[in-house]
């Protein structure tokens, strides 16, 4: 096996490790929230949400573009998309 071949779990970077990333080449911060929509966008389901809001109508902040564009970035870098 080469050396550089990485192996699905070295594939995946953490909510924090992403917030940093962000944060240090865009300077925004962004919550795990918006990291979860992005991913999600992405087709990236790691398992299920089991704290879902207690009636169909509650209302979630989305995520604005730029930080899309700064998390869409972050998860290119990590090589999870």
């Amino acid at each position: 096996m080469d050396e550089l071949d990485l192996t699905a779990a070295e594939k995946k970077a953490t909510y924090q490790e992403i917030k940093d990333y962000v944060l240090e080449h865009n300077g925004l911060k962004v919550s795990h929230l918006y990291i979860a929509q992005v991913k999600r966008k992405h087709g990236i389901i790691e398992r299920a949400n089991y704290n879902l809001p207690k009636n169909e109508d509650a209302k979630q902040p989305v995520c604005p573009p730029e930080k899309e564009k700064a998390i869409t970035e972050a998860l290119k870098f990590f090589g999870m998309i």
